[in-house]
C-alpha cells in the first residue's frame, strides 16, 4: 500500500491484529561498524577517512664505497589525504488532533478479544520513522554517491564502500564465480588490502552463487542444500555477509576494521533527535533530524566485482 503524507482519520484507519512488514529491517554495516552508539563525532560536514603515502618500488641496492662517501639521495614521503562527508537525514511525522483522538475507531474485521495495534499514533510514526532513516543509512554506506555541498541549495552525499573501494573487476554480465573472486582478492592485495576484518557484502541472488561457488554437497543421504557463511582463501578467511541494499550486480569485500559512522551533532540536541514542530493546525507535528557519513578508510582497503549477472 502507499503511505500518506499528514495523518488523518481517514488515509490512516486503525486495523486489529499483529503488525508485519515485507520491508528488509536488517542493517549488517551500520551494526558492524559500532552503529550511532559507536560513531565518530565531527564538527564539519567534511571529515577525513584516511592519509595516504607511498614507497618506492622496492629494488636491489648498488652501492659502491665510493659511492657511499658522498651520501645517498634524498627521498621526502609526500603525503595525501582523502575525505568524505555528513549528510543530512530529516523525516517529518504528523498527526491530526482527529485522528489522535478517534483510538476506538476500527476499520476491516474487528475480532472480540484482539487489541488495536499500534495504540499510539504519534508513537508508531515515530518508531517507524526510525527504521526509515536506519535503512537510508544502510543504502548510503553501501551504494552512496560522493557530492560535496558548494552552497545551502547543494546536498551533501555519502560516498558508499561501492564507490571507496579502487580495486574492481569488472564482470562484463558474466555470473559470479571463484575465477572473479580469485582475480579481485589477488588485486586487493597487490593494492594494499590487508585482510584484517573483511567480509563480503552480497545480495540474495549473488550469495546463492557463492554458495554454489565454493560450496560441495553432504554426504548424508537425508541432508541438502548449502549455505555457506565463511570462505577460506589464500589471504583470509572471509565472512559473507547477505545485505538487502547491496546493488544487485555487484559485490563488494569491505574491511570493517577501518569502517565507522561519523556523526555531526547539533549543539545541545545531539544526533538523530526528534522535536516538535511548531503549531500550524489542529495537528501535532514533529521531525526527526541528524547528520550521518561514512568512515571508509583507505580506498584499497575495499574492492567489488562490477556488472554481475543479476538472474
Amino acid at each position: 500500500m502507499a503511505n500518506t503524507t499528514a495523518g488523518t482519520v481517514w488515509n490512516l484507519p486503525n486495523y486489529l491484529g499483529e503488525l508485519f512488514t515485507a520491508s528488509r529491517l536488517q542493517t549488517p554495516v551500520l551494526s558492524m561498524s559500532g552503529g550511532l552508539n559507536g560513531a565518530g563525532q565531527a564538527t564539519n560536514f567534511e571529515f577525513p577517512v584516511d592519509q595516504v603515502f607511498s614507497h618506492e618500488a622496492a629494488s636491489q641496492p648498488s652501492i659502491t664505497e665510493t659511492a657511499s662517501l658522498t651520501g645517498a639521495t634524498a627521498i621526502s614521503y609526500v603525503r595525501s589525504q582523502d575525505k568524505n562527508v555528513c549528510q543530512i537525514h530529516m523525516e517529518k511525522v504528523s498527526i491530526s488532533y482527529a485522528k489522535a483522538s478517534n483510538t476506538g475507531r476500527i476499520s476491516g474485521i474487528a475480532t472480540s478479544g484482539q487489541s488495536m495495534v499500534p495504540v499510539n499514533e504519534k508513537d508508531f510514526q515515530i518508531a517507524k520513522a526510525l527504521e526509515k532513516i536506519s535503512r537510508d543509512v544502510e543504502y548510503s554506506f553501501i551504494q552512496g554517491s560522493y557530492a560535496i555541498a558548494t552552497d545551502a541549495d547543494v546536498a551533501n552525499t555519502t560516498r558508499g564502500l561501492n564507490a571507496a573501494a579502487s580495486s574492481t573487476i569488472a564482470a562484463g554480465g558474466a555470473t559470479l564465480s571463484k575465477t572473479l573472486m580469485d582475480a579481485l582478492l589477488v588485486e586487493m592485495y597487490n593494492n594494499g588490502a590487508i585482510f584484517s576484518n573483511a567480509v563480503i557484502i552480497v545480495n540474495a541472488f549473488n550469495k546463492q552463487q557463492l554458495s554454489k561457488a565454493y560450496g560441495y554437497a553432504p554426504t548424508d543421504r537425508n541432508v541438502g542444500g548449502l549455505n555457506i557463511k565463511t570462505i577460506e582463501t589464500d589471504f583470509a578467511v572471509f565472512g559473507i555477509v547477505l545485505n538487502p541494499f547491496q546493488s544487485t550486480s555487484v559485490l563488494t569485500v569491505a574491511e570493517m576494521s577501518v569502517v565507522r559512522p561519523v556523526t555531526l551533532p547539533v549543539p545541545n540536541k545531539g544526533n538523530m533527535f526528534y522535536e516538535e514542530l511548531s503549531k500550524t493546525g489542529a495537528s501535532e507535528s514533529g521531525q526527526i533530524y541528524g547528520q550521518i557519513g561514512l568512515d571508509h578508510g583507505p580506498g584499497f582497503y575495499h574492492g567489488t566485482i562490477t556488472g554481475l549477472a543479476t538472474s
